[in-house]
């Protein structure tokens, strides 16, 4: 990578939530020095991980969530319900400007809805 980059990970998402997206996260760090990650997630189950990643601990950062949203949860419920969940949370931070991608390997109805919602679609885009 020539710049830096920041991504928000979703550390909660998919079906083994942090116990995948924290240590891929960390691997990717490993690999590529400009990277930046904020991981988003509960602060019990994603700070030992991080606690634990010496070499990289500079460049990843913990976002504390309050809510998880489930891989079977509607979007509808999701996007209404789950304003404090890490996959809401790491939308956010791009809307915000502090990452520049969000990524989650959580519900995908629920990430589609909430970006849609959040972040909008590009002018002339419809979906």
């Amino acid at each position: 990578m020539s710049k830096s980059v920041k991504i928000a990970i979703d550390a909660m998402g998919g079906d083994r939530g942090a116990d995948v997206c924290v240590p891929a996260g960390l691997t990717m760090l490993r690999k590529h020095p400009d990277l930046y990650i904020a991981f988003v997630g509960l602060p019990d189950i994603v700070q030992p991980y991080l606690d634990a990643a010496t070499d990289v601990r500079e460049r990843a950062s913990l976002v504390v969530a309050q809510q998880v949203v489930s891989m079977d949860e509607s979007a509808a419920d999701a996007l209404r319900k789950k304003k404090k969940s890490s996959l809401r949370i790491a939308i956010d931070l791009v809307k915000s400007g502090e990452a520049d991608a969000c990524v989650s390997a959580g519900n995908t109805g629920a990430l589609m809805a909430t970006g849609r919602f959040v972040l909008k679609t590009l002018p002339g885009i419809d979906r």
